[in-house]
């Protein structure tokens, strides 16, 4: 079809990104999906694009590591992200956890940090639903 490979590689690239099959930047929901109906002990598996997960205290650019707002939502960039019972810190570079939760509908907010807690900022959060039975 092409005779030049590097104008083959660029098609190519376009018609990924053009498609959504090439993954964007940010953290994702590996397990549970959003909307999923789910059972105690629930099991969350956590993904990240574009970044490297690094234990608390790492200031390297372009790392950090998960955090685990239950009912809660995206913090600002910069902002500490608060360690209480609804705010669960994954600072030893952990990528799933299995947590108990009240019978009910919850929202699920995963953060990305830096090393020291601070936001990432919502461009680096996702929210899901689940129902717990």
């Amino acid at each position: 079809m092409f005779k030049n490979k590097w104008l083959t590689g660029v098609v190519l690239a376009g018609l990924l990104a053009a498609s959504g099959v090439a993954q964007a930047e940010g953290v994702s929901f590996v397990q549970p999906k959003d909307g999923a109906t789910v059972s105690n002990p629930v099991h969350v598996v956590f993904g990240v694009d574009g970044m490297k997960i690094a234990p608390a205290g790492t200031m390297t650019e372009g790392t950090g590591h998960h955090h685990l707002l239950i009912d809660g939502k995206p913090l600002p960039k910069g902002q500490v992200i608060p360690a209480d019972d609804h705010s669960l810190h994954f600072g030893k570079g952990q990528t799933e956890t299995d947590l108990t939760l009240p019978p009910g509908d919850h929202t699920l907010t995963l953060q990305f940090g830096d090393g020291v807690h601070r936001s990432y900022g919502p461009e680096w959060s996702q929210t899901i639903k689940v129902h717990v039975k």
